[in-house]
């Protein structure tokens, strides 16, 4: 009697699903255990260190020393999470307004005397955040540049929004900008080439796995970081994301230290940023 021929069956897939998206089951084996807490954010003036937390953005910022942050660069979430365990219902507009003000409190008290903020936002919040930031910042300018893919679109055939707006603010009127030092009692010469219309800056996605978020693009970031900041600077994203700011530093030689609520995307964030 022959021996009937045994069945060979090939996998369906050659690779393990991934868990998460854009992180394979190496990943997770290597990124989830080094995953760190807010109550691991232990710094002193004399002793920053950088690293990437699973904390809500105030939170974080309220456990950094004050006046140790050169920069601060995000985009705040229009639906942000009150506490990690829980993905709260959305905020009423003046909760929002009260969550934003006290952000913008801990940012003002950890930047240094020459320090400052971009605040990347759409046209909605747009006239909020510079309400909110005259509270405390001196408020510098507003720039805006062409941003395509903007969620916010009207659902009536109207005017198409295709821009974004940032806001660039300062804990004082003596900071730097464009490797010079600015102050409010003297005249400086104008670099024509910088002014707060971007037309020249479209929201790309740069490498296969498009590490820069949308609102995020790596044309602004490096146009931040060239004009606000010098290496070895501290920089601080309080609402993370994938780590496009912190891929940012890393390139650019700055000092980084991000917080985001979603382990998801700090898993993504550590990974994208270890590999830059």
């Amino acid at each position: 009697m022959n021996n009937p021929k045994k069945e060979v069956f090939n996998p369906l897939f050659t690779n393990p699903l991934e868990a998460v998206s854009g992180m394979t089951v190496s990943d997770l084996n290597r990124y989830l255990p080094a995953v760190r807490q807010e109550n691991e954010i232990k710094m002193t003036k004399n002793q920053m260190k950088e690293g990437l937390f699973l904390a809500e953005g105030r939170k974080g910022l309220a456990r950094l020393p004050d006046k140790t942050i050169d920069l601060i660069v995000t985009k705040p979430p229009e639906s942000p999470w009150q506490d990690i365990s829980d993905n709260n219902p959305p905020l009423t507009l003046q909760e929002y307004y009260q969550w934003n003000e006290k952000w913008l409190e801990q940012s003002f008290r950890v930047l240094k005397q020459t320090g400052s903020i971009y605040l990347i936002c759409g046209w909605r919040y747009s006239g909020m955040y510079h309400a909110l930031l005259s509270n405390n910042f001196n408020v510098q300018s507003r720039i805006t540049w062409r941003y395509n893919r903007a969620k916010d679109q009207p659902r009536l055939v109207i005017w198409r929004n295709v821009l974004s707006d940032i806001w660039f603010a300062t804990k004082t009127n003596e900071f730097m900008f464009d490797q010079k030092k600015v102050s409010s009692f003297k005249e400086v010469e104008q670099n024509q080439q910088l002014n707060n219309l971007w037309g020249d800056i479209l929201d790309i996605r740069i490498g296969a796995e498009g590490q820069y978020e949308g609102g995020k693009p790596e044309q602004v970031l490096k146009r931040i970081f060239t004009v606000s900041s010098f290496k070895l600077n501290w920089v601080v994203d309080p609402f993370m994301g994938r780590g496009s700011v912190g891929i940012m530093a890393k390139k650019t030689g700055r000092r980084f230290v991000g917080f985001e609520t979603d382990q998801d995307q700090l898993l993504l964030a550590m990974k994208h940023i270890d590999q830059a």
